[in-house]
């Protein structure tokens, strides 16, 4: 290919591969218990509601079950389209392929239907990226865009490199080429994703974007700090810190960790959200603050988590 992408992998990269692939190993998820159906629903919704907050939607995980779920919810309608596109967009995860240029246009389509003027299409115009009037990024001239996009998934196609590596690569090369005139973000989000069921099924429902959600900061700067090297490896090195965290999470409250799905969710909310009191994680998860007490009494058994702080002002914190 004409332009193949630049990067590095660091030896912090190599060393995060390895710790990666070897939770892989020892996670089957065909293993997991009765509710796990349930909770890829749960972490499916937090990646939903998660990926659209990157883009500035204020709509919260209940009001993306409630449209999941045919619900009325008062919000802006943008908000509300948005949501309800991406919903569509993830139900079609299943049938699609991380290879096919004709399976991404396909799910741009459905991700902005009603929201921009051509959906499923490449941008006919020049887009950037800007703080104010400073531009963070001038992406490529649109005419480039079928060329780069094709030279980026024959790349994908045919690279040796591990999975986790090119899927990293991959997701900022998208968002450098920024190949629509809307939805690159949450579309390279969700790609990324694809590809990494390639190596494992887990990761369709494993909330990756929520951890994103969490550092915003962080990969914004990650990906700034890869175009100014000309080398993606800083974003390389964020994105398998978050998959690493997030898997890490996940099998706590999975197979390895030998715990409910319900505990796994209270595991799941204190490493996002760090210091919630009782209340506080009751009222989040919907769960009887009698139900979560005896879940927060297994978790402090098994020294999963801790309090701190003085009984009227501290929280609860994962160790």
């Amino acid at each position: 290919m004409d332009n193949k992408p630049i990067f590095s992998v660091s030896a912090q990269a190599i060393s995060m591969v390895a710790e990666i692939s070897a939770l892989l190993e020892h996670h089957n998820i065909a293993q997991q218990k009765t509710d796990s159906l349930k909770l890829r629903k749960i972490n499916q919704i937090k990646t939903i509601q998660s990926s659209l907050a990157i883009e500035g939607n204020s709509l919260s995980e209940k009001q993306v079950t409630d449209i999941l779920n045919g619900k009325k919810v008062v919000a802006p309608l943008r908000e509300i389209q948005e949501a309800k596109n991406a919903i569509a967009a993830y139900a079609l995860f299943a049938e699609l392929s991380p290879y096919s240029i004709s399976d991404l246009l396909k799910v741009h389509n459905v991700m902005m239907s009603a929201l921009i003027d051509a959906p499923g299409k490449f941008r006919n115009g020049g887009v950037g990226v800007f703080d104010g009037k400073k531009a963070l990024h001038i992406a490529p001239p649109a005419n480039r865009v079928p060329i780069l996009i094709n030279d980026l998934f024959q790349w994908l196609k045919r690279a040796p490199d591990h999975l986790l590596i090119k899927s990293c690569v991959f997701h900022y090369e998208f968002e450098y080429i920024h190949p629509f005139s809307d939805g690159n973000g949450r579309l390279g989000r969700m790609w990324q994703s694809l590809i990494l069921t390639e190596l494992h099924p887990l990761f369709q429902f494993l909330p990756i974007e929520t951890m994103v959600h969490n550092n915003q900061q962080k990969y914004y700067q990650s990906i700034n700090a890869s175009t100014d090297a000309n080398d993606c490896g800083i974003f390389i090195d964020f994105m398998l810190g978050e998959i690493l965290l997030t898997l890490k999470n996940h099998t706590v409250g999975g197979v390895n960790g030998g715990v409910n799905g319900g505990v796994n969710r209270i595991l799941e909310l204190l490493i996002s959200t760090p210091g919630l009191r009782a209340n506080a994680i009751a009222e989040k998860l919907n769960i009887p603050l009698r139900t979560l007490q005896r879940e927060l009494s297994q978790l402090k058994s098994s020294d999963k988590i801790e309090f701190r702080g003085a009984p009227k002002n501290g929280g609860y914190f994962v160790k």
